[in-house]
């Protein structure tokens, strides 16, 4: 061979030796990847991870069953809203008469019982009033007692014109008989002229005093009835200076305010010395013992809710505890009908806002729940209304009798 192909075979044997270094690298880098993959074992394939796996997912598929049933027979009915707040019917004390306040026998937060005394006006004027009306009453009272003997000396003075009529017909009648005795004698002359003068002359005085007899008796009985008008205008005005005198007693009375209800005192704003007009707020009233639950629920949680349904409440003063209640009944109309400017659908652009329907619930907890609850405190409440799952279907059951009943 020449000198340049023995370097060229020189030059090549050197990078087939490489080729075949590189090459036995590889598959022994090969083996020992398959050999230390052969060594790791898959987690799945042991059995305790596979088991473990197993009552996972079975547990995990159970839940959701045990969820979906009770949601089909139990979650679907329950209806819950956070929209509910505790209230009372507070009465609020405000005076019917108007004064200085003397005095004030209760302070903030006190409880109270019907009948205790709460605040006193001064009752000076008010008294006074009293008893000028209570004499009043007292001069009706005595003019109807002199109006009644007024009364009996008319009667009596009656009874004797009555008995003077009698006797002028008794003397009429005596002289009309004298007259018509004599007369035929003085016709025949037996009897003289003188006598039948005489006669005549008695006739015509025993007639003027029995005309004057009964002129007296119409008088008696006149001034009978108008003593007797006198009488009943008398009773009248007793009557009213005895409502004059209640109407002051009664004020008398509004001096001083007291409960009406149980409750505690809330809001108090009068004090000693103040001066209350009418109709000014005093203080308030809260029945604390008688606090009822509304809860506004939206229009589409209605459908089922009866009165009498069980109610859970949950309230925030209370973290963790679950009061019981009761559905006492529904208002009849949304929030929005019963607000001061309702909703006029009828004009403008109509917006569709789902409405809710007021629900009064009512509570039933023990004293120790009470001594913390008072109104105005926002809670939670679910409604169970399974009670009444079968009302759509009764509904619907009577539109359908309706519609076959027109048709």
């Amino acid at each position: 061979m020449s000198d340049n192909e023995e370097q060229n075979q020189q030059a090549e044997t050197p990078d087939n030796n490489n080729n075949h270094r590189s090459a036995g690298d590889a598959k022994q880098a090969a083996e020992q990847s398959q050999g230390s993959e052969a060594k790791k074992t898959s987690p799945l394939s042991k059995p305790k991870v596979k088991w473990t796996l197993i009552i996972l997912g079975v547990v995990v598929a159970i839940a959701l069953v045990a969820w979906l049933v009770y949601y089909l027979l139990v979650g679907r009915y329950l209806q819950e809203t956070n929209n509910a707040y505790l209230q009372a019917d507070s009465v609020v004390v405000a005076p019917r008469v108007g004064g200085y306040v003397t005095a004030v026998f209760v302070h903030d937060n006190q409880r109270i019982e019907t009948g205790q005394p709460l605040l006193q006006i001064d009752e000076r004027t008010y008294r006074a009033t009293l008893e000028q009306a209570e004499a009043a009453v007292a001069v009706r009272e005595a003019d109807i007692t002199a109006a009644n003997a007024n009364l009996d000396t008319r009667q009596a003075a009656l009874r004797q014109a009555n008995a003077q009529v009698m006797s002028a017909a008794a003397s009429l009648h005596f002289a009309q008989s004298e007259v018509a005795r004599f007369a035929p004698l003085a016709k025949s002359g037996a009897d003289t002229h003188e006598h039948q003068t005489s006669l005549s002359h008695d006739l015509e005085r025993a007639a003027s005093e029995y005309e004057s007899a009964q002129a007296q008796v119409a008088s008696a009985k006149s001034q009978i009835k108008a003593m007797e008008a006198q009488i009943e205008q008398a009773k009248a005005g007793l009557k009213q200076a005895q409502a004059d005198a209640d109407q002051a007693r009664i004020s008398v009375g509004d001096t001083r305010l007291t409960a009406h209800i149980d409750g505690s005192i809330g809001n108090k704003t009068v004090q000693i010395g103040q001066f209350v007009a009418a109709g000014t707020r005093t203080m308030t009233v809260v029945p604390v013992s008688a606090l009822y639950l509304s809860a506004n629920f939206k229009e589409t949680k209605v459908g089922l809710m009866r009165p009498g349904q069980p109610v859970t409440i949950e309230v925030d003063a209370l973290s963790g505890v679950k009061l019981q209640g009761r559905v006492e009944s529904l208002s009849p109309g949304t929030g929005s009908q019963f607000s001061l400017l309702p909703a006029e659908n009828a004009t403008g652009n109509f917006t569709k806002i789902v409405q809710r329907v007021p629900v009064r619930i009512k509570l039933l907890v023990g004293e120790e729940a009470r001594k913390v609850l008072v109104p105005g405190m926002s809670v939670e409440v679910t409604v169970d209304t399974r009670s009444a799952k079968e009302g759509k279907k009764r509904a619907a059951e009577e539109s359908e009798r309706l519609q076959e009943h027109k048709s």
